[in-house]
């Protein structure tokens, strides 16, 4: 079942099992713009989110589709699931789809009546005289990663409950390795990590959602990153040189003689990596004249006296 989307569709959109069509299509569309490749350029993690998305989308829009997972869950997302003779194979049996053994009614055995309900790699997909081979389920836990962490890549460590075949579980410490430039919300997948497969089916995988701590200075647009760079009235009006803060040190920037504040200086590259190995971000370091308060008498007439270097008309375009 490598092929077919093991999550359970109603938690990728994120809807109830009763949802109607309306929600299931309000769902859909909601996180197709979010996570649509054209507003995630590079961004390897929402784009396997907005794959998973649409087939999930794919099987609920679908009524014969839903009814079938409905009925048998998540076997029922394979491509070569056959609904019919599933049911055939089910009141064969009497029931209890998940696990069979033995021959069938009347001399036939179960090969016989499964020989076409899966078609890969040479018949049914684990009915050989023994319980359904089934694919483990998949596995969610967050991973909250400070602001410089998530940009820049690492490792992290991450215990969870791994459910077993015999349906218990075990607690396992398992290493994330956290691509440079992962964004809040996105999501690391570990492949063969969820829960394990059933009568020799494959193990689920297990996906991490990724949580990221604000920062006191950075704020991330993308893979663009801006601060706030405060400097003086006199460094604004006579050109200074000030030392700005990177994700990966201190660095000098000069502030041309007469900068307005809100000028955004762009740092080119000292943005955020991306996670495809492509261009980074940029810096923008964006200035904010702070004027002193407070003046005593004698600095107030000072400052009145060097009114003759104010623009003439600052306002004029207000009229």
């Amino acid at each position: 079942m490598a092929d077919a989307p093991r999550k359970d569709p109603y938690a990728v959109l994120g809807v109830s099992r009763d949802a109607d069509g309306d929600a299931i299509r309000r769902a859909y569309h909601k996180l197709a713009r979010e996570l649509h490749p054209d507003v995630n350029p590079d961004d390897k993690v929402a784009e396997e989110r907005f794959k998973r998305v649409s087939e999930a989308n794919a099987v609920l829009s679908d009524p014969e589709k839903r009814s079938a997972f409905d009925e048998f869950g998540e076997i029922a997302l394979d491509p070569n699931f056959d609904a019919a003779r599933a049911r055939q194979a089910n009141e064969a049996f009497g029931g209890g789809f998940s696990g069979f053994s033995g021959g069938a009614p009347g001399g036939g055995g179960i090969e016989d009546l499964f020989s076409n309900l899966f078609s890969r790699g040479g018949g049914p997909a684990g009915f050989r005289g023994g319980p359904l081979r089934r694919a483990g389920s998949d596995l969610e836990a967050t991973l909250s990663l400070d602001f410089s962490e998530a940009a820049l890549g690492g490792e992290q460590r991450l215990t969870i409950n791994r459910p077993t075949a015999d349906g218990g579980s075990r607690t396992e410490t398992v290493t994330v390795r956290i691509p440079a430039g992962v964004a809040d919300g996105g999501q690391i997948r570990l492949r063969g990590k969820g829960g394990e497969g059933h009568g020799g089916g494959p193990p689920g995988d297990l996906f991490a959602r990724i949580r990221v701590r604000p920062h006191a200075l950075f704020r991330r647009e993308k893979r663009d990153l801006y601060i706030d760079v405060p400097i003086t009235v006199k460094e604004a009006v006579l050109g200074s040189k000030v030392e700005v803060p990177t994700l990966t040190g201190r660095i000098t920037v000069s502030v041309p003689p007469g900068t307005d504040g809100g000028t955004k200086l762009r740092l080119r590259g000292k943005g955020v990596p991306s996670p495809s190995g492509g261009q980074a971000g940029d810096l923008f370091a964006v200035i904010q004249i702070k004027v002193p308060g407070d003046l005593e008498d004698d600095a107030k007439s000072r400052l009145e006296a060097s009114s003759e270097f104010d623009i003439p008309d600052l306002r004029k375009a207000f009229e």
